[in-house]
């Protein structure tokens, strides 16, 4: 999540309407404002990446939005603008820049808000295809920055497989891990539950069939030892009370998740 929730990031006009020309003169004399490009300012303050975006000449769209709001994204590290569908680009090398433009137009009080939180999804949905919608789709629900008339928003204007995802989606997963691999062990058929609380260990990030409990670590690994003593405690637990555990990290289920699916896969087939 960015530190700065408002962009603060505004048009000359937008200024103007405000503040006088000479107040306005003082604030960037004083550095209070910055001028970005003609015509934009912000301040010192200003989120860097919406920064960027308006350099450019938009706001924050898709991925770059939905990290901006703390959403669980599976970040490619491009940027994404929102140019909605009247701007134009803006740098000294249009054609050679890397940003992922985004031209659907939407209503915004300002010239630099970011898209709401279901266009942000919509774009992800278009833009990164059905994993990266998912699990930033969980997330949104899980912080609870998707209201029930934005989800019926999107369900109106999203296609059959992306309503089909909505009414897969849930609003306890833990983190965007724990929404990707629900998702990848779907075809299979099993009864996934995330946030599962069990006898003699406590709550697990996800439990398969009432017997395989899957552990996900996120990007902050467990290598300290008091947290693999820890680790290592909960699967003894576990074991103990009948239950098989499989411990994945960002790594394997981001990177390499053919040999997480593998094992997976061969676990389930020894379950009693």
């Amino acid at each position: 999540m960015c530190s700065t929730s408002d962009i603060e990031i505004w048009t000359w006009s937008e200024l103007r309407a405000e503040s006088s020309r000479r107040s306005i003169e003082r604030l960037v004399a004083a550095g209070g404002l910055e001028r970005l490009r003609r015509g934009v300012y912000a301040t010192p303050t200003a989120c860097a990446d919406a920064r960027e975006a308006a350099s450019h000449g938009g706001s924050l769209g898709c991925e770059s939005a939905a990290r901006h709001l703390g959403l669980w994204v599976l970040d490619t590290g491009d940027a994404h603008v929102w140019m909605r569908g009247h701007r134009h680009h803006q740098g000294d090398d249009a054609s050679g820049c890397h940003c992922i433009r985004h031209w659907d137009d939407g209503p915004s009080a300002s010239t630099f808000e970011l898209p709401s939180v279901p266009r942000i999804l919509l774009q992800i949905y278009r833009c990164r295809g059905t994993e990266a919608f998912f699990v930033a789709l969980e997330s949104a629900r899980r912080l609870g920055l998707l209201s029930t008339a934005g989800l019926r928003w999107l369900r109106g204007v999203i296609d059959q497989a992306g309503q089909d995802l909505i009414d897969f989606s849930r609003a306890d997963a833990d983190s965007g891990l724990e929404s990707l691999v629900r998702l990848r062990l779907r075809p299979f058929g099993w009864d996934v539950r995330t946030q599962c609380r069990i006898v003699g260990t406590g709550r697990v990030d996800l439990l398969v069939d009432g017997w395989l409990i899957i552990e996900t670590d996120g990007r902050d690994n467990h290598d300290e030892s008091s947290f693999r003593h820890r680790d290592l405690t909960r699967d003894a637990n576990s074991a103990s009370w009948g239950h098989v555990s499989l411990r994945f990290d960002y790594a394997l289920v981001l990177h390499d998740w053919d040999l997480a699916e593998r094992a997976i896969v061969a676990t389930m087939s020894l379950r009693p």
